[in-house]
C-alpha cells in the first residue's frame, strides 16, 4: 500500500463545517447595503442651501453615514464564511499518536505583584500543572516581569503543593483544577474517603494561602523560608523592577526522577524567569517577556508546542491540550496549522454582562468568520503555538511536525547547568542586534503585539485556527469596574489603529499573502479608533440641531424615510437575534448598545487622538495594566450589576456631558413635537427617535447623577461640569 494511500485511511483529527444560514444572511446584507446607498443619495442630493442653517451639520451627518456604512460592510464582509472547527479528542488515544504526543511548553505571563496578586497567578499555574498529559512532556513556565520575590515564594509554595493536588485531581477526576475556583465552588462530599482527602487537600491550600498572603501583608518573605531555597539569593536590597539581572529557577525538574508527587508520578518541569531589566534598555512589554520565554524554554524543555496564558487566565478544561493537538496532528491539515486560538472567556461575568466582557456575537460568529478566510487572529491569551512558526520560519509544503525528544535535550545536565545556560537567553543585550521583536518571536513596537504577531506568522504561509469549544478551555477575570473596562478597550484600539497606519496594515503587508476577506476581519478591529467620530457626531449632532429647530432627516411622510427606517430597524433586529441566538439575554444584548456607545465616545475616540498625536510626535505609547482585584463593595454592586462610576475622570465626563446633552434636546424635542402637532411631528421625530434611544442607553448615568447616593455613583464635580458643558453647548449655532 502507498504512502499516499495510507495517509488517506487515516481518520482526520478534525472536521470543519460551514455556518447555516449564509444565504440568508448575505440577502439580508444585500438589501441593508442598498439601504445605505439611498441614504447617501439623499443626504447627496438634499445639502441645504449656504443661506439655509445646518449646511455643514447635514455635511457632517453625512460622512458618518458614509463611515458607518463602509464599516458595517468590513464587519459583514468578515462573517461571509463562518466556519465551526470541531476536534475528536477521543482519536488521538489510538497507538497512531498515543507514543507520539509531542511536548507542550506552557507560558504564563504576570508583570505586577499587587494588581495581579500571586495566589491569582499560582491558581492559574496548578491549573496547567494539572492538565490530564503525561508530566514528562509537560513544561511550565512562569514570566515574572514585576521580579517578585514574593512571586518566586508563591510559586515555590505551588511547587510544594502541586505534590498532593495533581494527584488528587486525577484520582477523582475534579474540575476545574485551579484550587482557588474550585473550593470555592464545591462542597465537602459525604462519601468517606473523598471527603477526607477533599478536606485534607482544602486544608493545605488554605494554610498555604494564608502563607502567602502573610508575607505580602509584611511586604517581605521571613529569613527562615529564605534559607530554605538558593533561588532567594538572586535578590538583594540593590534589586528593583526596572533594574535586576536575568534570574531563571528550575523548581521542578521534570526528568529527575525524584521529582514525583506524593503517589510516586512524575511532575512537570516547573520553571521561574525574570529576564533582565536596565535602565535605559526597552524591554518590549509582554512582547518581550515572550520572547524571553520563547528563548529559555528552547534550552530547557524545547517542546514544539507553547501554549500562552494571561496569569489571571485558569485552565478549566484539563483535555484542552488533546483538542489542540487534534488540529497540528492532523495528517491532511495539521502541518500549516500554526496556532490554535481559544475564545477569552471570563468566569465572574454576571448573568447580562453588565460591562460586555464576553460579547457573544464577537467569539461566536465575527472570529468564527475571519478563521473562514484562513485570518483567525491571535488575541495574547488562551492560544497553542507551533514553536517553529513563533520563530520565524516559513511554511513550506512538506514540512512535518517534528516530535522533538526532550529528554535529549537535557540529558546529562544538572538543573544549575540549564539555569547558568538559560539566564544569558533572557538578557536585554542578548536580542541587540539579532531579528528578535522582528523577524523571530513576538512583534515589537505596537500595544497590541499579538495581532501583528499573528498577521505576519499567516503571511508566512502558516494558517491558524479559531477554536470555540462548548466548555471553556480557559477562563479569565472580566472588568468589574466601568473604568477598568474603558481602559482596557482604550489600549487595544488605540494599538490596533496604530497597526493600521504601519507597514503592517493588512490592505499593504498582507496585499497577495492572505485573502481579501481575511484582510477585511483585521479592520474590524484595527478602525475602532476612527469608528469613534461618526458615533461622536451622531451623538451631538441631531441633539444640537433639535434645539435649534433644524432638520437633519427626512420627513416621516416622505419617501426617502424609507431606506433610513429599514437600515436601522434591519441592523438592529439583525444584532438583536444574532445575540439571541448565542445565547445572550435582552438586557444582555441593551448592556452591549450601551457599552458601544460609552467605548465610541471615550475609549475609542481617546485612541484616535492619541495615535495622531503620536504620529505628529507630540505624545508617546504607554501601557496601562489593569488590577485584577477590587475591594467588597465595589464587588457587590458589580455582581448586582450595577455600573460602577465612582471616579472623576475625563472618560466619566465625556459620558454624562453626551447623557445630559441628549436628554436636553430629547425633552425639548417632544415638547416642541407635543405643542407645534403634526408637521413638527413628521419633520423632527427621526431627531426625537435619535436623542430618545442616546437617553434610553444613557438611563443608569441619569441614575448615577441624580438618584444613587453610593459610593460609585457620579462624583459631584463631574456632575457640575457635565451640567455646564451641556448647557453651553445648547447654545451653540448651527451652521
Amino acid at each position: 500500500m502507498s504512502a499516499k494511500k495510507r495517509e488517506e485511511d487515516v481518520p482526520p483529527l478534525f472536521d470543519t463545517k460551514a455556518a447555516k444560514g449564509r444565504a440568508a444572511h448575505r440577502l439580508l446584507c444585500l438589501t441593508i447595503v442598498v439601504g445605505i446607498v439611498l441614504i447617501w443619495v439623499y443626504r447627496l442630493g438634499h445639502i441645504p442651501g449656504a443661506e439655509r442653517p445646518g449646511r455643514y451639520a447635514w455635511v457632517g451627518v453625512f460622512v458618518s453615514e458614509v463611515l458607518f456604512g463602509l464599516y458595517w460592510v468590513i464587519t459583514q464582509a468578515g462573517r461571509w464564511l463562518v466556519v465551526y472547527r470541531y476536534p475528536f479528542r477521543n482519536r488521538l488515544s489510538s497507538t497512531r499518536y498515543k507514543d507520539k504526543l509531542p511536548g507542550v511548553d506552557v507560558f504564563v505571563c504576570t508583570a505586577d505583584p499587587t494588581l495581579e496578586p500571586p495566589m491569582l497567578v499560582i491558581n492559574t499555574v496548578l491549573s496547567v500543572m494539572s492538565y490530564n498529559y503525561p508530566p514528562e512532556k509537560l513544561g511550565v513556565y512562569l514570566s515574572d516581569d514585576g521580579c517578585s520575590e514574593l512571586t518566586f515564594y508563591a510559586l515555590l509554595e505551588a511547587s510544594n503543593f502541586s505534590k498532593y493536588w495533581i494527584p488528587f485531581c486525577k484520582k477523582y477526576d475534579v474540575e476545574p483544577r485551579a484550587p482557588e475556583v474550585y473550593f470555592a465552588q464545591s462542597s465537602p462530599p459525604h462519601e468517606s474517603d473523598f471527603g477526607q482527602e477533599w478536606s485534607r487537600i482544602k486544608t493545605m491550600y488554605e494554610d498555604m494561602k494564608r502563607r502567602i498572603e502573610s508575607a505580602g501583608a509584611k511586604g517581605c518573605v521571613p529569613q527562615e523560608i529564605k534559607n530554605q531555597h538558593k533561588g532567594f539569593l538572586e535578590w538583594n536590597s540593590r534589586i528593583t523592577k526596572q533594574d535586576h539581572q536575568s534570574i531563571v529557577q528550575i523548581l521542578i525538574d521534570g526528568w529527575n526522577p525524584q521529582a514525583t508527587d506524593i503517589d510516586r508520578n512524575r511532575l512537570p518541569t516547573l520553571v521561574y524567569l525574570s529576564r533582565e531589566k536596565r535602565p535605559g534598555w526597552t524591554h518590549n512589554f509582554k512582547a518581550g517577556s515572550m520572547n524571553s520565554l520563547i528563548r529559555v524554554s528552547s534550552e530547557i524543555s524545547n517542546a514544539p508546542i507553547i501554549l500562552n496564558l494571561d496569569c489571571d487566565m485558569y485552565s478549566n478544561d484539563p483535555g484542552a491540550i488533546q483538542d489542540a493537538l487534534c488540529f497540528f496532528l492532523d495528517e491532511k491539515q495539521g502541518q500549516q496549522i500554526s496556532y490554535v486560538q481559544y475564545p477569552q472567556r471570563y468566569r465572574n461575568v454576571t448573568k447580562n454582562d453588565i460591562y460586555a466582557n464576553v460579547s457573544c456575537a464577537t467569539f461566536q460568529i465575527e472570529l468564527a468568520g475571519l478563521d473562514g478566510f484562513g485570518g483567525a487572529l491571535y488575541i495574547g491569551t488562551g492560544c497553542f503555538h507551533r514553536r517553529e512558526s513563533l520563530l520565524g520560519k516559513v511554511y513550506s509544503k512538506d514540512h512535518r511536525l517534528e516530535l522533538n525528544s526532550v529528554e535529549d535535550n537535557v540529558k546529562g545536565r544538572t538543573v544549575e547547568e540549564l539555569e547558568a545556560a538559560s539566564k544569558p537567553l533572557a538578557d536585554c543585550r542578548y536580542e541587540d542586534g539579532t531579528l528578535w521583536g522582528k523577524e523571530m518571536g513576538l512583534v515589537y513596537g505596537y500595544p497590541v503585539e499579538d495581532i501583528v504577531t499573528g498577521l505576519t506568522i499567516q503571511c508566512r504561509g502558516w494558517k491558524p485556527v479559531y477554536y470555540n469549544p462548548s466548555k471553556n478551555a480557559f477562563l479569565g477575570v472580566g472588568s468589574t469596574t466601568l473604568d477598568i473596562a474603558l481602559i482596557q478597550f482604550k489600549r487595544w484600539s488605540e494599538g490596533m489603529f496604530q497597526i493600521f497606519f504601519s507597514k503592517y496594515c493588512p490592505f499593504i503587508y498582507g496585499h497577495g499573502k492572505i485573502r481579501f476577506g481575511a484582510q477585511m476581519g483585521y479592520c474590524i478591529y484595527l478602525l475602532w479608533a476612527l469608528v469613534s467620530l461618526p458615533t461622536l457626531c451622531y451623538a451631538v449632532v441631531p441633539a444640537l440641531c433639535l434645539l435649534h429647530d433644524v432638520p437633519l432627516f427626512p420627513k416621516v411622510s416622505s419617501w426617502w424615510f424609507i431606506p433610513f427606517a429599514y437600515v436601522f430597524t434591519a441592523k438592529t433586529a439583525y444584532s438583536l437575534v444574532e445575540d439571541l441566538t448565542c445565547g445572550d439575554t435582552l438586557r444582555g444584548w441593551w448592556n452591549m448598545q450601551r457599552m458601544w456607545l460609552f467605548r465610541r465616545t471615550t475609549s475609542y475616540f481617546f485612541a484616535f487622538i492619541d495615535t495622531i498625536s503620536k504620529h505628529l510626535g507630540l505624545s508617546e505609547t504607554s501601557f496601562a495594566l489593569t488590577a485584577k482585584v477590587v475591594d467588597d463593595e465595589v464587588r457587590k454592586r458589580y455582581e448586582k450589576e450595577i455600573i460602577e462610576f465612582g471616579s472623576s475622570s475625563i472618560v466619566h465626563l465625556m459620558i454624562g456631558t453626551l447623557a445630559l446633552l441628549n436628554l436636553f434636546s430629547c425633552g425639548y424635542g417632544v415638547k416642541n413635537v407635543v405643542l407645534s402637532g403634526p408637521e413638527a411631528l413628521a419633520v423632527f421625530a427621526p431627531q426625537v427617535i435619535v436623542s430618545g434611544l442616546i437617553v434610553m442607553v444613557n438611563y443608569p448615568v441619569y441614575e448615577a447623577f441624580f438618584i444613587r447616593r453610593d459610593k460609585g455613583s457620579m462624583p459631584s464635580s463631574v456632575m457640575f461640569k457635565s451640567v455646564a458643558i451641556a448647557s453651553v453647548a445648547c447654545l451653540v449655532p448651527i451652521y
